[in-house]
């Protein structure tokens, strides 16, 4: 007997645990096959010791010959198996065996950590000597590493033992009774996933309720709610929104330094929470409007990852076909991208006044940051949106700097959400998209009662600098950055939430992760790769509706033909 570090795969009838890893086995290295450098040992383990012959038919795995060798088999000698840690089963009758007729010789690894493990009669033995790295210790397969790290994380060990060792009295494997609330399901668009077991480990929980930070009240009897419930669908597709909005700004930030992208360019990498978490509180009919830092909004409110990046190098296939930029973006029902500090705040009071006298019940969210609060003309806004109470939320994100003067510096007080006096407010944790969700939804019912505007501050942080001209450490420490990063970055708060709840797995998020960038990268290209628009549509689409007419241009021999 030798002791030599592989990596194990067991194989048995229709039962699948994904479970890689290289451990550490005792075996007879008689009967073993040299395949170059590496030792490779199959044994089919159970009465007879068998391995089928794909040449032959098999009938020891026929139940009414059980126990005799037929043509096509051969008798291998005895393998002593002995696994510290889990093992790997995947699918496959051997000769079209069904899933009924797996019998166990033993319960399926009743004991672990050293002894000898059971195995059901059928099963195949597979080991694959692990190769060496240069300072001659045994080097782990890649995936055995990966899925070990997996397991650390959810903390799934105990859960693994549950499936692998659950037997019926008859002998026969089954998989383990879903605890109440939860379902098993395979991991959306999992691999891994995939199976009997794949499922059975898959158990993940439906819905999960939270505590979530208290928001502080302005001229409020009482605000959201401190708890909220979060399913498994909408964790999903928070997680989504956010990774997509992160890795967009990140690419576009890459196409800027490229020179791909021209002109102003503001991101909002480490805001993610603050536009999917406002747009989960809200109906795709409610209206929208922000300042020039729009990109994330605008993908919250429906525009394609591809449309964002192609307006940015100014593409036909902009989502403004090429002749708005990275400040004047639109989808349905949102507004822009504005360019002038503070300058969409009263438009979003115009938007709201246009919900109230058409009574279609929809609200506007007029978002501004923290450095345009101190202008008159939104404490203007404030004034006529109270006086005729239009259904208007004004959202300050309050990222602690305008350009780069921190608020202390700017502000006499930097309670924004008391700044209107006579108009309600909330403070809320911009940097939790279920706390800005439960805050949203507050406060468009309270805006639909009819009881007027409302202030809502959201205190977030964007990791960039002002625009892409900022290199934002002149007036805060990379330290001060790096422990935003660190403690309170929003898609960090919502996957600890998610794999603590078992709403998902440290896996499954990893391959939603690896879609999203393979999304932004195919995006980027196209943003590159498409073609510019001409100059006969440079005068389109001044008015919504109206009849062709010309536009002079640079000069009076210029002209531009104007189409709605």
């Amino acid at each position: 007997m030798q002791y030599i570090s592989f990596i194990v795969s067991i194989t048995a009838a229709h039962v699948s645990l994904p479970l890689s890893f290289s451990a550490d086995v005792s075996f007879s290295l008689n009967g073993a096959r040299k395949s170059g450098s590496k030792t490779t040992l199959e044994r089919n383990i159970g009465r007879k010791n068998h391995r089928p012959d794909p040449g032959g038919p098999c009938t020891l795995c026929s139940p009414s010959t059980a126990g005799d060798v037929g043509q096509g088999c051969r008798v291998e000698p005895e393998l002593g198996l002995r696994v510290r840690g889990a093992v790997e089963w995947r699918g496959g009758a051997p000769c079209g065996r069904s899933p009924s007729e797996v019998e166990a010789a033993e319960p399926l690894l009743r004991s672990l950590g050293g002894r000898t493990v059971g195995l059901a009669r059928g099963t195949t033995v597979t080991l694959r000597k692990a190769g060496r790295s240069a300072r001659g210790g045994v080097r782990q397969d890649r995936q055995s590493r990966a899925a070990a790290g997996v397991r650390r994380h959810v903390a799934q060990r105990s859960r693994m033992r549950e499936v692998a060792t659950s037997t019926s009295r008859d002998g026969r494997w089954e998989p383990p009774t879903p605890a109440a609330g939860t379902t098993m399901l395979p991991a959306a668009g999992s691999r891994v996933g995939r199976g009997l077991a794949g499922q059975a480990l898959r158990c993940f929980s439906q819905a999960a309720t939270f505590a979530i930070k208290p928001c502080d009240l302005y001229r409020l009897e009482q605000g959201p709610p401190a708890t909220a419930e979060l399913s498994r669908e909408d964790a999903l597709h928070y997680y989504r929104s956010m990774q997509t909005v992160r890795r967009m700004e990140l690419a576009a930030d890459q196409m800027y330094k490229q020179k791909l992208i021209r002109g102003f360019c503001h991101l909002c990498d480490g805001q993610e929470a603050c536009c999917v978490g406002l747009e989960a509180g809200i109906a795709p009919s409610d209206h929208l409007i922000t300042s020039y830092r729009a990109h994330g909004v605008g993908f919250a409110r429906g525009l394609s990852v591809r449309a964002i990046l192609a307006e940015l190098t100014g593409r036909r296939g902009g989502c403004a076909q090429g002749k708005g930029g990275s400040m004047h973006m639109y989808a349905r029902h949102f507004y822009g991208g504005n360019g002038i500090v503070g300058a969409q705040v009263p438009l979003g009071a115009g938007v709201a006044l246009a919900c109230q006298y058409l009574g279609s019940g929809g609200v506007c969210l007029t978002m501004y940051g923290d450095g345009a609060a101190n202008q008159g003309q939104i404490a203007e806004a404030f004034n006529m949106a109270a006086l005729w109470k239009l259904p208007c939320i004004f959202v300050c994100e309050n990222n602690r700097y305008g350009m780069g003067t921190s608020i202390e510096r700017a502000a006499a007080t930097t309670d924004y959400y008391k700044r209107s006096y006579f108009v309600p407010g909330l403070r809320v944790d911009g940097m939790d998209v279920l706390c800005v969700r439960e805050a949203t939804r507050f406060a468009t019912e309270y805006c639909r009662s009819g009881k007027g505007p409302l202030v809502m501050e959201l205190l977030t942080y964007r990791y960039h600098g002002h625009s892409m001209s900022d290199p934002g450490i002149s007036y805060r420490s990379r330290e001060e950055v790096q422990a935003v990063r660190s403690k309170s970055d929003p898609i960090m708060l919502l996957q600890e939430k998610m794999v603590s709840s078992k709403l998902s797995s440290v896996e499954e998020l990893k391959e939603i992760n690896a879609e999203v960038k393979k999304e932004v990268e195919e995006a980027a290209q196209f943003a590159t790769s498409d073609a510019e628009p001409s100059l006969d549509v440079l005068g389109h689409h001044i008015y919504s509706s109206n009849p062709p007419f010309e536009v002079r241009g640079a000069n009076q021999w210029i002209k531009f033909k104007s189409i709605s």
